[in-house]
């Protein structure tokens, strides 16, 4: 089974999208770091929020080196220990969407995917049919995406264009 840790922001959206679940059909299991948690707890009062601690197949992990922070002080608290996680149990695969964040952890040698990756595998496996009304919907919840992201998903998804 593959090794992952998620983000904070890959898993709202998720949960926005009431899609959560993919992420355990895809992987089995995921991993996220404590400020992760921390993170998705701070949103309680919203619609989406669940609470990740009684999701049996994501683990909640401390991370050992503290001082491996440091190295990521530009980064939020949860995407620096969500690089660290990764390189501390040698992660197949890392979900995080934030550019600075997915810099970071190219630098660290870890293989990376975000929500749209995720979305575009789970379409490839037959778990859902469409992303462009799952990115329309994530834009009506607040999410940006940029143009060209979401242009080049449509086009990988085969799923042409969205105007405007």
């Amino acid at each position: 089974m593959l090794k992952v840790v998620s983000n904070t922001t890959p898993i709202i959206s998720l949960l926005k999208l009431s899609q959560i679940d993919i992420l355990k059909k895809l992987y089995g299991k995921i991993s996220i770091p404590k400020a992760v948690y921390k993170e998705i707890e701070c949103g309680k009062n919203k619609g989406y929020y669940q609470d990740l601690s009684k999701i049996d197949w994501i683990k909640i992990q401390e991370i050992q080196d503290k001082k491996a922070l440091k190295y990521f002080l530009d980064l939020d608290a949860g995407e620096a220990e969500a690089i660290v996680l990764a390189t501390e149990i040698g992660a197949d695969l890392i979900i995080i969407d934030e550019k600075l964040g997915r810099f970071h952890a190219k630098h660290t040698d870890l293989s990376i995917t975000g929500t749209m990756g995720v979305l575009l595998k789970a379409k490839s496996k037959g778990l859902i049919t469409q992303i462009k009304p799952l990115i329309l919907e994530l834009i009506d919840k607040d999410v940006w995406l940029s143009k060209k992201l979401i242009e080049t998903i449509l086009a990988k998804a085969g799923e042409g264009t969205i105007v405007g």
